[in-house]
């Protein structure tokens, strides 16, 4: 059993902490611990750390290197240039399938909180016996929607068609990438929909079958570059090819496009938080909305619904009379705006681009 974990976003919705040289989930947020290092954890003692692979960017080596030392160099796949998820995933099932590509994969990411950690374990080991029936499949493991969030895919899912290690086994009916308010409201009034947290249990060839049968292009440069993979010119290789197709959705890629037949659908709560934004963040540690989420010197007075994280241990963030506020201050920047109006943050840093503030991007 292996595990791959995808580490190479960007993760723009968390600046001014996340920059393009140290992204989101290097970001020591919760605990004094990135979340990359605690989607490692996670699967200890169950996976061994050999057992245990990271996709990221060259550009993040270091940083990887240092946050995760006991993961052998060799479990590292590096990408050269910053792709969507499909040509990212491809490169990484490929190189992984060289050894046994029909030993189970879990497939996960690094900028996701989990709470119920046991449960997590426990659905990945169900997962793992059922494919044991039939590897020729892929296993969603999904999260019963706790609000209409735009900013996941949801699974619509149908019948029970197995209970293994003390969870249902759902039919497969459809996906829908990232829907609109209104109907991610209508997903969940409906009942048979759930979060697709991009978490899967499959094997490798498996995948790469989907590929070569679905997104041909991508399976085909992703297969001219594997196969010099351990050799002297591999990095060069790499470097010329990885860019040459375009960048998609591991969803819009593959998921979309699978037959019924081919997944199935765990539908449970573990407690999942995509820490992709400040207010995801604060949604995520909070126990009531009202709650105020502080880190480092902090005072708030009379103050409700508000995130305030200083970096800078040379100042003091004091606010009085604040609701629905995210404040962020770091060594160059402070961040004040309304939790409503955190949408237009990403917006605000790509415009930074050739400007006289892209050195705060």
């Amino acid at each position: 059993m292996k595990a791959i974990i995808f580490a190479g976003g960007t993760g723009t919705r968390l600046w001014p902490l996340s920059r393009k040289k140290s992204p989101k989930q290097f970001e020591k947020l919760i605990n004094n611990k990135s979340t990359l290092q605690l989607a490692v954890e996670r699967l200890l003692p169950d996976f061994k750390y050999e057992d245990i692979y990271i996709s990221t960017n060259y550009a993040y080596k270091e940083i990887i290197e240092e946050q995760l030392p006991k993961i052998p160099e060799k479990n590292f796949i590096f990408e050269p240039e910053k792709k969507d998820v499909a040509p990212a995933i491809a490169l990484s099932i490929s190189i992984i399938a060289k050894k046994n590509p029909l030993e189970p994969i879990v497939i996960l990411w690094s900028d996701h909180l989990v709470k119920k950690v046991d449960a997590f374990r426990k659905i990945i080991k169900a997962g793992v016996s059922e494919l044991k029936n039939d590897p020729n499949k892929i296993i969603f493991i999904a999260h019963k929607p706790r609000f209409a969030n735009t900013n996941v895919g949801y699974i619509k899912y149908g019948k029970i068609k197995n209970r293994m290690g003390g969870f249902n086994f759902y039919s497969f009916e459809s996906i829908k990438y990232r829907p609109d308010r209104k109907t991610a409201k209508e997903f969940i009034k409906l009942g048979n929909y759930a979060w697709n947290l991009g978490y899967f249990v499959t094997t490798p060839r498996f995948i790469l079958d989907s590929y070569e049968k679905l997104a041909p292009e991508i399976f085909k440069n992703t297969e001219s570059i594997v196969k010099e993979y351990g050799k002297s010119n591999y990095k060069k290789t790499l470097i010329e090819r990885y860019g040459k197709v375009k960048s998609i959705s591991f969803d819009n890629a593959i998921l979309e496009k699978l037959k019924k037949e081919q997944a199935l659908v765990i539908v449970e709560d573990i407690d999942w938080s995509d820490i992709g934004s400040w207010e995801a963040l604060k949604e995520a540690l909070q126990k009531e909305q009202k709650d105020n989420i502080i880190k480092g010197q902090v005072i708030l007075k009379q103050s409700k619904d508000s995130l305030a994280y200083n970096y800078d241990d040379k100042k003091l963030i004091v606010g009085i009379d604040l609701k629905d506020h995210i404040i962020v201050n770091t060594k160059d920047v402070i961040l004040i705006a309304k939790k409503t109006s955190m949408s237009k943050v990403k917006e605000l840093v790509e415009g930074f681009d050739k400007t006289e503030h892209e050195k705060y991007s």
